[in-house]
Order: structure tokens, then C-alpha cells, then sequence
């Protein structure tokens, strides 16, 4: 029994794709998959990050293609996966790792409070949001994971078989201050992930999401690190308050959840959300 388990976790052989595999969370994700024997296309707006991974993965004795891909161009995307086809000949995983946030959809406060806020020089609310930053992180996550699936699920769904893990974010389960935009594109990912499971339910495809707690990325950083002494800042001291594992997440800390979405081990999974989080959303005082 224990040598069936284990073997229900093999994924060697198989062929992932990964958007956003150039950065840190992406690329840890397709480094491991690659030490696994997976076939790793590492898809990236950035081509020569993907190739930084691409080259790891190889000297490791993996095999790994980089591509240069914006998930926001539907006939980029397309080109991909035909290339992608032509090398390995299907895709089976499917990993819908691009996104991120920008200062231009970010308010400076948590609260508005007219008589403070709106009297400070660099303070910006709701009202002072840019359209374009605002659409650019919607897109970005949500149009940028619909475009993605739309593109690469189609041999998945003829071949009768696959496993799509898209990225969403506890910020979907619970708002986070600040972030309005990033809060509700990560809602619309989980929300899509839990459509779409239902609609490929019979096709053999499953769909899940992982959803990271605060991982001190680059992305991350502007908010949570003060730029001039490099200490962490108050809203940083705040999530590591209510984190109770007590710290921000490393890469690693996601691989486990990833290779158990992506393999038989969870066969009877889809349509779920899963947080790794260090147990943020279930504290509460």
C-alpha cells in the first residue's frame, strides 16, 4: 500500500507549462518539476529569466524550454502551445503562475479618513487609483490566467486527461487592505478556478488553485520593506503578527501542495482553493 502512494505522486515523464516561470515562485516551482523528470516549458514576459531557469533545470539533467510569452496576447499564447506540441507532443500540466501587483492600483492608507488623508500631499485613496494600473492588474491576473487556459487546456481536454493549478491568493478570501485591485483579480481567479472544474468535470481535466500567503518576493517588497533602512515595515510587522507559523513563506514551502495537485494523489480533487499560508486565515483574536 505504501509503494502505491508513492507512486501516485510520479509525475516524471509528463509535460508541465508554466506562465510566470521566470520568477521566484514560478521558477522554484518548474526547478522542482524538472528534478522530477517533468518536461518544463517555462513561459515568461522576461525571456531571459526563463532561460536563468531553463539552465538550471539542464544542468540538473532536466529538460526545459523557454519561451517569451505575455499572457495577455492570445496569438502569443497560441504560438506557444503549437510550439510546445511540436517539441514534447501534448501538454498535461498546466500552471497558470503569471501575475502581480502595481503601485498605481494601491492606496497609501488602509482607511480613508477625509479630514487626514485627503489634506496629505502623496496620500492616495480610492479616488486617486489610476484606470490603466487598475486594469493592468486586473488583467494581468485574471484575463492573464483565462487567456492562458483557453490556449493550453485544448490537448489536456483531447487526450482526456491533465491538471490545471492556477495561482490565486488569500487576498481573495479575505481582502487585504491596500491592494484593491490585485484583492479583487485574485477573487475572480479562485472564483474562475472553481467554474471551470465543473465545466471539465467530464473531460477528465482537473482544476484547483493554490492560494500563497505573504511570500517576500520582489513584487512583494515595496510594500513590506521600507526602502531606506531596509527594516520591515509596520503592515510587514502586522502579517507576521497574524501569521501564526510567525514568518513570510519561502518558495519551497508551495512545492509540496503544487506536486500533490498535479499528480494522481489527488485524483478525487478539483474545484478546491487551497491556502499555504502559515495559518493566516485561520487566525483570528
Amino acid at each position: 500500500m505504501s509503494r502505491d502512494i508513492l507512486d501516485s505522486f510520479e509525475l516524471s515523464g509528463t509535460v508541465a507549462v508554466i506562465t510566470g516561470g521566470g520568477g521566484e515562485l514560478c521558477g522554484a516551482m518548474a526547478t522542482a518539476l524538472g528534478s522530477m523528470g517533468v518536461k518544463v516549458a517555462i513561459l515568461d514576459v522576461n525571456l531571459s529569466s526563463a532561460e536563468r531557469v531553463v539552465r538550471q533545470i539542464e544542468e540538473a539533467g532536466g529538460q526545459a524550454l523557454a519561451l517569451s510569452c505575455s499572457v495577455l496576447e492570445a496569438q502569443n499564447l497560441r504560438e506557444c502551445y503549437h510550439k510546445v506540441c511540436r517539441t514534447w507532443g501534448t501538454v498535461d500540466l498546466l500552471i497558470t503562475g503569471a501575475g502581480g501587483n502595481d503601485p498605481r492600483a494601491t492606496t497609501s492608507e488602509e482607511f480613508l479618513e477625509p479630514t487626514k488623508n485627503m489634506a496629505q500631499p502623496d496620500g492616495k485613496s480610492l479616488f486617486d487609483l489610476d484606470l490603466e494600473g487598475f486594469r493592468h492588474v486586473f488583467d494581468l491576473n485574471f484575463l492573464g490566467t483565462f487567456l492562458t487556459i483557453q490556449a493550453f487546456s485544448q490537448a489536456m481536454v483531447q487526450q482526456g486527461s491533465g491538471s490545471i493549478v492556477t495561482i490565486s491568493s488569500m487576498s481573495a478570501h479575505t481582502p487585504l487592505t491596500k491592494v484593491a485591485a490585485y484583492s479583487a483579480a485574485k477573487a475572480a481567479v479562485s472564483n474562475f478556478t472553481q467554474w471551470l472544474a465543473v465545466h471539465f468535470a467530464r473531460t477528465g481535466v482537473r482544476v484547483n488553485a493554490i492560494a500563497p500567503g505573504f511570500f517576500m518576493t520582489e513584487q512583494l517588497r515595496f510594500l513590506h520593506v521600507d526602502q531606506q533602512s531596509g527594516k520591515l515595515s509596520a503592515r510587514a510587522q502586522k502579517v507576521i503578527a497574524h501569521t501564526p507559523l510567525g514568518r513570510y513563506g519561502v518558495p519551497e514551502d508551495l512545492l509540496g501542495t503544487l506536486v500533490w495537485l498535479l499528480s494522481d494523489a489527488s485524483k478525487f480533487v478539483t474545484g478546491i482553493i487551497v491556502p499555504v499560508d502559515g495559518g493566516f486565515s485561520a487566525y483570528s483574536i
